[in-house]
């Protein structure tokens, strides 16, 4: 198996272990589960307290004592081990600290598999920037086949094409986007993805630790030197941001689209029905515009290409501001998932190549750590602690419906601000030489 084939399907799997539950983690807690908001919404802010520093932790160990394959492939099937503890719980703050335990292992892997594509491919002399995005394209159609399948194969009548006995035994296995098995069916697919991980390339820690290293070297901290630098540390200030919006449409996008559901003209159209596919043609643009991502780069330079992401959030929010299940509403919910794909892939994946290009090697992998800090840990913490408190103050009506065309409205207006502020403040030109670093 040559190497690029073996990166795709890491990709694949890395993003369809996550995506099986994601998406459908609010209506499994609230709808299935019957959870109170009190009891079980403290778990949407899992995923940020581990990314503010597993990832850099992860990163650390990598550069300094663990093969990058070895620790990933590990990271992967204790994952998988806490997925099958989560369908078994049924008390929503032991829930809470199982999951907290899963996403220690889980956002680690996101910033781990990037640098061990870096690393294999450059050792391989492939060019980075031309390779690696149809690579990391099958991570977001891992993504896009995982929400189908707990949404398409929601009851035992989508599995009767199998015949009506063979259909129900199917269907109680991977039944549904509320049930417990779709955690299941990920924590499988995390298994084999912890041992396929063991079967990659060698990728050893970069450098040994000398033995006149100081204390900081020898924690492996060195790349938290980077907020020394004034335009680094600008770049991981806007990544916070940026991961605050990304939250918001992780956590608020499907359930605005069910709570359409509670207007009589809505709530047996397509939208509320099939919520989470709707949701997943933003993953389908994702598809497009990461393949895009080189020809943007070389043309535009990684400032603009991030610029250009930061004023799509503001469409991303506005649109669906303005939406609703048919007619004109309908067509800008639908390019409002049509533009989520520039919004998400311009700034993470070129984010992402910005750090290898602007820091040594040697602290690759902690590097990649400590924006996936930025991004998925003090940024989406930030985005689910502000908004949830801003929404359950001024946007939530007396009989707790929620005011979506304002709370988007005032997202969008938060994302044009940020976008406005990076380009005054963010200095960096653009450089052949930058792209050719990438690449090389």
């Amino acid at each position: 198996m040559n190497l690029k084939l073996r990166l795709t399907i890491l990709s694949f799997l890395q993003f369809f272990v996550w995506g099986a539950w994601l998406t459908t983690l609010g209506t499994y807690g609230f709808a299935y589960k019957q959870w109170s908001g009190a009891e079980f919404g403290a778990v949407f802010s899992t995923l940020g307290i581990a990314s503010i520093f597993m990832p850099a932790l992860m990163g650390i160990i990598a550069d300094k004592w663990i093969n990058a394959e070895k620790l990933y492939g590990t990271l992967h099937i204790l994952y998988g081990v806490t997925l099958f503890l989560l369908a078994k719980t049924n008390d929503p703050t032991t829930f809470f600290w199982i999951l907290l335990i899963g996403m220690c292992f889980y956002m680690p892997t996101l910033s781990l598999s990037n640098s061990i594509s870096y690393k294999l491919l450059k050792d391989s002399d492939y060019d980075v920037v031309k390779v690696f995005p149809p690579i990391r394209v099958w991570g977001t159609i891992g993504f896009i086949v995982a929400m189908w399948v707990t949404n398409i194969f929601s009851d035992e009548q989508s599995f009767s094409v199998f015949g009506k006995e063979v259909g129900l035994r199917i269907a109680q296995l991977f039944g549904n986007s509320l049930n417990a098995n779709q955690f299941y069916f990920a924590g499988i697919v995390a298994f084999i993805l912890g041992l396929f991980a063991f079967m990659l390339p060698k990728c050893p820690p970069p450098r040994l630790i000398s033995k006149d290293a100081t204390i900081y070297q020898k924690l492996g901290l060195d790349a938290f030197k980077l907020f020394g630098q004034k335009k680094m540390a600008m770049f991981f200030v806007f990544s916070m941001f940026l991961g605050a919006a990304l939250q918001l449409t992780n956590m608020y996008g499907d359930t605005f689209l069910k709570d359409f559901g509670n207007v009589e003209a809505y709530k047996n159209s397509a939208v509320v029905q099939y919520s989470t596919i709707i949701i997943s043609i933003s993953q389908i643009s994702e598809t497009l515009f990461i393949l895009a991502i080189p020809f943007f780069l070389h043309k535009f330079g990684i400032k603009k290409v991030m610029l250009i992401s930061m004023f799509a959030w503001v469409l991303r929010f506005g649109f669906f501001s303005f939406g609703a299940p048919e007619g004109f509403g309908l067509i800008l919910i639908i390019l409002s998932n049509i533009i989520y794909g520039m919004a998400f892939d311009f700034f993470n994946i070129s984010g992402s190549l910005f750090v290898e290009t602007t820091t040594d090697s040697k602290i690759r992998s902690s590097a990649q750590g400590v924006f996936m800090m930025m991004t998925n840990g003090f940024g989406a913490i930030l985005g689910s602690s502000v908004s949830g408190w801003l929404i359950s103050t001024y946007f939530t009506a007396a009989n707790g419906e929620k005011v979506w065309s304002d709370i988007w409205f005032y997202f969008a207006a938060y994302a044009l601000i940020i976008a406005v502020l990076f380009a005054l403040l963010f200095k960096h030109k653009h450089s052949v030489a930058d792209i050719k670093h990438i690449a090389h």
